[in-house]
């Protein structure tokens, strides 16, 4: 509506304001849901997930390799919420997502240089976290 009669270079400060404020929504949506999940006993599923997931690689039949796999999985699954939220917006964009730092800047509302702090400081935790993982 405020956006129709303003030319097309003025668009994706829009569109990358409104990119930041829907992953805030479903990260605040999925602290929630989990917590009620917490509560009730039961737990989340991959399909539940709104963001984009990590997937544990396929290593066929093997019982032991599996279940390591998961567990593996599991345990960066966690370390990436125990994130600070710019740290894990900064890791899902560029890490999952694969977006380079100017489009991860403009998503995050910052600096090319305030997503590679925010980057290099979510890795040192994740490697700190997952060291036993290597």
């Amino acid at each position: 509506k405020h956006y129709s009669g303003k030319p097309a270079e003025e668009w994706p400060p829009l569109f990358w304001g409104i990119l930041r404020r829907r992953i805030t929504d479903l990260q605040r949506r999925r602290t929630v849901r989990n917590r009620i999940l917490v509560w009730t006993g039961r737990s989340a599923t991959d399909d539940d997930e709104e963001l984009p997931a990590w997937e544990a690689p396929d290593l066929g039949p093997d019982p032991a390799r599996a279940l390591a796999a998961r567990q593996a999985h599991a345990a960066m699954s966690e370390a990436i919420r125990a994130l600070p939220r710019r740290q894990q917006q900064a890791f899902v964009l560029r890490v999952l997502e694969g977006l380079d730092v100017a489009d991860t800047a403009k998503a995050m509302g910052c600096t090319a240089g305030s997503v590679k702090t925010h980057l290099s400081r979510a890795m040192d935790a994740l490697r700190t976290k997952l060291e036993e993982w290597r």
